[in-house]
């Protein structure tokens, strides 16, 4: 596949050589501040295009659409939603997906290029190329080397960790001993050590999921006073609503992430990210400088459609190739995801929201970064055209969904009687799926399918076809020579 490109090289290093350079760094003392500015910070470039199209027609592209692709697809933060765009586009286009021989990569164990189907190390005879990998995997950039080109768009997508973790308690109670042990998620969160093992069966759900779906290493476990995390009720981030729904504002990036004014020894402090106690500083700037380094763009959920309009802008392609439905949304929970806002959450579920966040604090870490790097891109972009953008999509959205939708929404699966679109059903709460109309044309009956297919038929759908089945030998010579 030839070198890397120099604007990728920091890439090469994959998360296991920066585990092992970043004992030695910390080592010798001096050596996270030397590498500091070796890893300036890379914000995304940004394809300066024409405002949205009001009307459904194409608009007349002015750059190239981008089709090397690597989605980083991280658990319980809406990736299902960016899986079905990828699966959706790359099988209009006959775009050839990197795809497992199941439906994840070996996870939890770090990705390996040898799990790809199809796949053949160099030298190992001819091959197509791959122009998409998306599945679930434990990011690991020397193997993905391997697969995709190094100037493929690397891109994923973080969640608010007092959401996710709600979202992941729900859904991986049965999987990890952490949870199955806790009677509630307040209960875990109130004392974690009670229940928590580092290593434990599936812990890696419990705490810092998205650091560990990030392939990036772990500091050393530190214990507090009675094993339990320092009490984050003094230490707190206000974070603004995202205004996903209907009569959404596009928020000032300085305002989205205030600063509660604490009361310590008697006088009034404002609480900062870098006076969280996350463990090592310096060991979580080179993290995220790493990530930075590697990733043109990290999606937010809580401003799950500004970033679809960052992502299509930056892929060069239309607003209708990310317009879609939500997947993967459990029954009882957020129609579309939507940041904590203590403003509508009673004091215990604030303390809850805290304690979260608290006990995920390198998840913590990253969604304060990348929610401000998000609202960098949202101010080079411009809020007054992404507001735009945003209104255009959500109402296309809407038109595609009382289109091709019973109901024009996600409905419970027991009403969903075609296995074709009843999705996987796991976890305590019930995952919703979609059920189409019966008077579609074949023409939109095909686009509707796309929409609504859940994730792991789509994945069957691009398997049979990338790779059909074939008729043995054996079976050929029998039909030849049978009367």
């Amino acid at each position: 596949m030839g070198p890397p490109s120099p604007a990728r090289t920091m890439r090469l290093w994959g998360p296991r050589s920066l585990g092992v350079a970043l004992g030695v760094f910390m080592t010798i003392g001096f050596g996270l501040q030397l590498w500091g500015g070796a890893f300036q910070r890379r914000l995304p470039r940004l394809q300066l295009r024409q405002s949205w199209a009001t009307s459904l027609g194409p608009a007349v592209p002015s750059c190239l659409p981008r089709q090397r692709l690597v989605f980083l697809k991280t658990h319980k933060s809406g990736s299902s939603s960016v899986l079905s765009l990828l699966h959706r586009y790359g099988d209009r286009h006959g775009l050839r997906f990197a795809l497992p021989a199941r439906y994840q990569f070996g996870y939890p164990r770090l990705f390996r290029a040898s799990q790809v189907k199809g796949y053949h190390p160099q030298g190992g005879g001819t091959q197509p190329s791959f122009h998409i990998l998306c599945h679930h995997m434990r990011f690991n950039l020397k193997e993905v080397l391997q697969v995709m080109p190094s100037d493929s768009f690397f891109f994923s997508i973080v969640r608010d960790p007092a959401a996710l973790a709600r979202s992941a308690f729900s859904y991986y109670k049965s999987t990890s001993s952490a949870f199955r042990k806790a009677p509630s998620l307040a209960a875990f969160l109130a004392n974690p050590r009670a229940f928590y093992r580092p290593g434990g069966r599936g812990d890696y759900y419990a705490r810092n999921l998205l650091w560990f779906d990030f392939g990036l290493p772990f500091p050393p476990e530190k214990r507090t006073k009675r094993g339990n995390p320092k009490d984050p009720n003094s230490r707190q981030l206000h974070v603004l609503p995202s205004g996903t729904g209907p009569q959404a504002q596009i928020l000032d990036p300085n305002a989205l992430l205030q600063p509660i004014s604490t009361v310590a020894d008697g006088h009034s402090q404002a609480a900062s990210p870098t006076s969280f106690n996350l463990g090592s500083s310096s060991f979580i700037q080179w993290g995220l400088a790493w990530l930075d380094s590697v990733f043109d763009l990290v999606m937010v959920a809580e401003y799950f459609d500004e970033s679809l309009v960052l992502l299509a802008d930056a892929l060069c392609w239309g607003l209708d190739d990310v317009v879609g439905f939500m997947h993967n949304a459990q029954a009882g929970g957020e129609q579309g995801l939507r940041t904590v806002s203590n403003g509508g959450l009673t004091a215990e579920e604030q303390q809850l929201t805290a304690r979260a966040r608290a006990w995920n604090n390198l998840d913590w870490a990253l969604y304060v970064h990348f929610n401000r790097s998000l609202w960098a891109r949202i101010e080079q972009y411009g809020q007054r055209r992404l507001k735009q953008a945003v209104a255009e999509l959500r109402a296309r959205r809407e038109a595609m969904a009382k289109h091709c939708l019973l109901g024009g929404k996600a409905v419970d699966p027991k009403y969903i009687t075609n296995s074709q679109f009843r999705p996987f059903q796991y976890g305590s709460a019930k995952v919703l799926g979609y059920v189409l109309r019966n008077s579609l044309s074949p023409q939109d009956r095909e686009e509707c399918e796309r929409l609504a297919t859940p994730e792991l038929q789509y994945k069957d759908k691009l398997d049979a076809k990338q790779f059909p089945p074939t008729v043995s030998m054996s079976m050929k010579t029998s039909r030849l020579l049978s009367p």
